[in-house]
């Protein structure tokens, strides 16, 4: 049995509305992103060094925003847009050592670039182009990553 669709979503201009929407809300993000200063290298930089709660705060405050969301979908049993239930499948943690070498890996980036994967395109998009090279390196690394998943410790 296939789920009905809206009909909004059966209409041909339906794709770039949503495109639209999508892109909206990219902006907002970056903006959003630019003025709470997540961008701002000098924050990575005394968050890394200890010296300022900023960073851990919104870190923080976005972990309880995406945990109440997640039990919200759940508990309310959301619908996508498609009309199918969004499941959200448990996610099996473990103690190996993919955990931290992956977490190593991602810290060392950030510390390194002075930014996190999300605030990347916002900082091209302020201006700053030298981070289209993180962004660059991003990408490879997750193909690199896609190539080698079947070879790496469960």
């Amino acid at each position: 049995m296939t789920a009905a669709v809206a009909p909004e979503l059966r209409t041909p201009t339906a794709p770039r509305q949503r495109l639209l929407g999508y892109f909206l809300l990219g902006i907002v993000f970056g903006v959003v992103l630019t003025k709470s200063e997540v961008v701002s290298w000098f924050r990575i930089q005394e968050m890394f060094r200890l010296h300022s709660f900023h960073m851990y705060g919104v870190i923080g405050t976005a972990i309880a925003v995406a945990a109440i969301s997640v039990a919200l979908i759940r508990r309310l049993r959301v619908r996508a847009l498609t009309g199918e239930e969004i499941a959200i499948a448990p996610k099996a943690f473990g103690t190996g050592r993919r955990y931290w070498i992956g977490g190593t890996v991602f810290g060392l980036g950030w510390a390194l670039t002075g930014a996190c994967p999300g605030p990347l395109v916002a900082l091209i998009g302020g201006g700053a182009t030298v981070f289209v090279v993180a962004v660059l390196a991003a990408v490879a690394g997750t193909w690199l990553y896609g190539l080698l998943r079947p070879h790496l410790p469960h």
